[in-house]
């Protein structure tokens, strides 16, 4: 064996950046190993009586809620994203950015506002009444509000951003030749949208309809306020109402069944759609001007979604947010919002350090295991809180009470639980469930860094510790911090996995809002309400200024 066969195969053994997160992936994908567990050895089987009861009703709910929301969004963000594209109407350079809008409102929000303005004693109802002169609801007919339709009508309109932004890059991105030879071969407007451009933006259509489809599944609030019987309402009632954490640990597993389908379904979707530029010259899409009244109604189409999923909501919330102004000046909102920006600030510092450790870390061993094992870790985005929520508890309050009565044994002191009885098992959560978007942002950022420079300073004999801080942090820091930014906003407006795992009497801004409206009190969720919507205009605010910085040919950044 010569030296230098030798020397290569030592620098490919793993190191401890290596190691390092191998295990940071491990600690990953702990609380889905932890419910697989539980789900298969449960302390009591109700299987059974869950196959011959509820089980077929949160299934068919939850299948009829996926599929009829993603189509929705679906329809609604590729017809957007193919209109701002192609056509110069009124008021597009301003839709364009405020179709993203919807993005800050969480669907439980938007379930909130949307009952509050239609219920019997809503502005809608009180005006028919007072318009027709009609004495109460036996006067007239009126659709059910809390029921699945409006939940499909809530989730398509704070959702359908996810296939907007995906489907609008990839118009971008398209050539004008390809649409050029269409129109050269017959084909009308419609023609052109139907047999031309969307097969080449099908996988970010098929992109953005999966990510509907997986926080439609994971959401909780909204469908347990429209009264509708999910999987993910399920794994609450068995927990919670009847106490059996194996049986919520099994709804968990059929809840992640459906989303490893679903996951499975979106790759087999893109499979070969990839296509390529046959020209050697690209030349950007020149929009169609049309002030007319296909423009307007081209502007109506847009903003309709806009009004439904942002401004109405807000408006809503925020006049009562304005009425109750007194409650932001309370004790009990500071230190709701206080605990939501440290919680939020602990997930997305720590979040952001394991995806440089996982990153660098796979990058640096050149090995593919730890690649993929790091790829692994970071699908807990597509796992929904609760059922993370389940993951982390069980194992964490086990482990707790271990190290507790071992103290107590060796020094009598009665620590309590540490972290089960903190905070600290909620970070835990949001730090399992929020790190692909550190992983994905960093990774990305990694890839943009020539490895000459590493190599380079590698040679002059830096360590990788000091190749890592003193080059590649300074170099992919924007990226770090838009990841930073973005699990914030996500921690902030998470609430199944808040809700079960946190103290006693302890509040976030979401569980204020919640625990208002679960009293049927839904003025007093308009102050915390209109906070989290602020705070999640951040990333909203980011993605805009991508959208205006990047020009038409250059594809988007998005």
């Amino acid at each position: 064996m010569s030296d230098s066969t030798a020397v290569k195969r030592q620098t490919r053994l793993p190191d401890a950046w290596t190691w390092g997160s191998l295990v940071l992936a491990a600690f990953l994908m702990a609380p889905i190993v932890s419910v697989a567990w539980i789900a298969a050895f449960p302390s009591e089987n109700i299987w059974p009586h869950l196959m011959a009861t509820s089980l077929p009703v949160y299934v068919s709910n939850t299948v009829i809620l996926v599929a009829t929301v993603g189509l929705g969004a679906a329809m609604i963000g590729t017809g957007a994203a193919w209109l701002v594209t192609m056509t110069d109407f009124p008021g597009r350079r301003v839709l364009e950015w405020a179709l993203l809008a919807p993005l800050a409102m969480p669907a439980y929000i938007g379930a909130y506002a949307l009952v509050d303005f239609l219920e019997y004693a809503g502005p809608v109802q009180t005006g028919m009444r007072e318009l027709f002169g009609w004495r109460n609801s036996r006067d007239y007919w009126f659709p059910e509000i809390r029921s699945l339709g409006s939940a499909i009508f809530v989730f398509v309109m704070v959702l359908y951003p996810y296939v907007y932004l995906l489907t609008r890059a990839a118009f971008r991105e398209q050539s004008v030749c390809a649409l050029e030879v269409g129109r050269a071969l017959g084909c009308s407007p419609w023609g052109v949208f139907w047999r031309v451009g969307l097969p080449l933006a099908r996988p970010g259509i098929v992109a953005g309809t999966a990510i509907v489809c997986m926080e439609t599944m994971a959401d909780f609030g909204a469908v347990d306020f429209f009264a509708v019987q999910t999987l993910t309402r399920g794994i609450f009632t068995i927990w919670l109402d009847m106490n059996n954490a194996g049986g919520a640990a099994q709804i968990a597993m059929v809840l992640l069944i459906f989303i490893v389908m679903l996951l499975m379904l979106e790759r087999s979707a893109r499979r070969g759609a990839r296509f390529h530029h046959a020209s050697r010259v690209y030349r950007p899409i020149t929009r169609r001007v049309d002030r007319g009244p296909i423009g307007w109604l081209c502007t109506l189409a847009c903003a309709l979604p806009v009004f439904c999923g942002f401004v109405l909501p807000v408006a809503i919330m925020g006049t009562h947010a304005a009425a109750h102004f007194d409650m932001w000046l309370e004790v009990e909102f500071r230190e709701a919002a206080i605990n939501t920006a440290i919680l939020s600030a602990l997930a997305a510092g720590i979040t952001c350090m394991i995806g440089i450790v996982l990153v660098y870390g796979a990058r640096s061993s050149g090995l593919a295991g730890p690649r993929i094992v790091a790829q692994i870790s970071a699908l807990g985005y597509a796992v929904p809180g609760a059922v993370i929520a389940v993951g982390v508890l069980i194992p964490v309050a086990a482990i707790d009470n271990l190290v507790a009565d071992w103290i107590e044994a060796l020094t009598g002191l009665d620590i309590g639980l540490v972290i089960t009885g903190s905070a600290a098992a909620i970070v835990i959560a949001y730090v399992v469930r929020f790190v692909a978007i550190a992983h994905g942002a960093i990774d990305g950022a990694f890839g943009r860094i020539t490895p000459s420079m590493g190599f380079a300073a590698r040679t002059l004999g830096s360590s990788k510790l000091a190749v890592l801080t003193k080059i590649q942090i300074p170099l992919i820091r924007g990226s770090v911090l838009t990841a930073a930014i973005l699990v914030f906003v996500d921690s902030a407006k998470e609430l199944p996995a808040t809700l079960i795992l946190r103290p006693f009497n302890f509040e976030t801004l979401a569980t204020i809002v919640y625990n208002s409206a679960s009293l049927e009190n839904l003025a007093e969720a308009g102050p915390p309400a209109i906070a989290i919507v602020a705070i999640g205009l951040l990333p909203v605010a980011i993605l805009a200024g991508t959208l205006n910085r990047s020009r038409p040919g250059e594809g988007s950044a998005l």
